[in-house]
């Protein structure tokens, strides 16, 4: 494989540079992903009549190779981390492309799975790759046109299922077949057609805690808990309560993505004009009302358009998650990205191995205390994210740590 360190990449043609390879691959992902989850609540209801504590269940399982995304540094001391993320790519690709062969409990367990390995090993290194070869002055804008990126292709592939479903009968093993294989087409091409890069600062290859990312590892653990209450119970929810079908849970999702390829630029611009103290905060504040007004949903009985505007609110105040990774990006060592990567998926779901399961049976006995539960989290998420200084630097962790040198440990 040809290696081309990335200060020579602007010699490249413009389709084989860094930046191309990371919106081709933010453009893959999401499109098996995405139509793994907008299928999900309909599939395991219809196929396997799962109930609530089945689909806590099911997303544990999910979250277990995001628990153990650490195992990345093992990994890549042997296989370079663009390939890893490529291999990770067609393995998520392949297991959706099979997700509706196996309509059982066990069988759509064994394959969510095999697609939650590929998925949480290919964010860990896609997220290590974007704050390598992109600039701190560039990071949040890019990491915003990113993110709208992986929206639009996912927008393609659910106006596709919303225009299509009805009207040509489709079969969940037709959708889950294309999309999972699209995926992996376009995996093999960006591993055959780009080369690989070389970023200037080599990576550290064993686990590293260093004790001034406290507070980073802190709201990686609680921003873990509380999406993991969002991805599981708030579709869920729509479906259950509402008996949203397939074609009205993806038109739900579109409404989001459209919304998300109009604000997550914007949302990039805003966090580089006001620092991530102050995104981080906004979304805190807007997560712990709508989480509110989601057990209000249960406990009022209010309808169906409140709950679908939640929906799409909630998703809203995610674009500003970016936020987060930029805050690392300004206070990290540059060699310590691949590992903290890992580390920092390890810890965002640590809750995830145990909530969903838990809150699966809460949400047998009371659905409102689940959501009520979440306000909750993002509550200790604000009150932490108080504590991350204007101008995050090395040295200047958090707001406690001004004058302090930048300490290895």
């Amino acid at each position: 494989m040809r290696i081309v360190r990335l200060s020579d990449a602007r010699s490249l043609p413009v389709w084989r540079r860094p930046i191309m390879l990371l919106f081709l691959m933010a453009t893959a992902m999401p499109i098996a992903f995405a139509t793994w989850s907008a299928l999900l609540n309909n599939f395991v209801i219809e196929a396997a009549e799962f109930d609530g504590a089945d689909i806590g269940l099911l997303h544990t399982v999910r979250e277990i190779p995001g628990f153990l995304a650490v195992g990345v540094i093992a990994v890549i001391m042997f296989m370079r981390e663009q390939v890893l993320g490529l291999v990770s790519l067609m393995l998520l690709g392949a297991a959706t492309a099979v997700m509706a062969w196996f309509p059982t409990l066990g069988g759509i367990l064994t394959i969510t799975m095999l697609s939650s390995i590929g998925f949480h090993y290919y964010e860990t290194v896609n997220q290590s790759l974007q704050l390598q070869w992109i600039t701190k002055l560039r990071a949040p804008q890019m990491l915003g046109w990113l993110s709208a990126a992986g929206s639009a292709a996912t927008l393609v592939a659910y106006v596709l299922i919303v225009m299509t479903w009805e009207s040509f009968d489709l079969s969940y093993n037709f959708v889950y077949l294309a999309s999972g294989g699209l995926t992996v087409l376009i995996a093999l091409y960006c591993f055959f057609a780009f080369p690989q890069f070389e970023a200037p600062n080599p990576q550290v290859k064993k686990l590293i805690l260093r004790k001034r990312y406290w507070l980073y590892y802190l709201l990686q653990f609680f921003a873990g808990a509380r999406r993991q209450i969002f991805i599981v119970f708030a579709g869920f929810m729509m479906v259950e309560r509402f008996g949203f079908a397939v074609h009205e849970v993806t038109a739900l999702f579109l409404i989001n993505l459209v919304i998300n390829m109009i604000f997550a630029p914007l949302m990039g611009r805003a966090v580089g004009h006001w620092g991530e103290r102050n995104a981080l905060i906004f979304e805190y504040v807007g997560l712990v009302t709508v989480f509110l007004a989601y057990g209000g949903v249960y406990m009022f009985g209010w309808g169906v358009v409140l709950a679908a505007a939640l929906y799409v609110i909630d998703h809203m105040f995610f674009a500003l998650a970016l936020a987060l990774k930029t805050y690392f990006q300004k206070i990290a060592d540059p060699g310590d990205i691949a590992p903290t990567a890992a580390v920092a998926f390890t810890i965002n779901h640590i809750a995830a191995v145990f909530l969903p399961v838990l809150l699966g049976l809460l949400w047998v006995a009371s659905p409102a205390a689940v959501f009520l539960l979440a306000a909750g989290i993002a509550f200790g998420s604000l009150c932490l994210a108080l504590l991350i200084p204007r101008h995050p630097e090395p040295g200047y962790e958090t707001i406690f740590a001004r004058g302090l040198p930048a300490a290895a440990e």
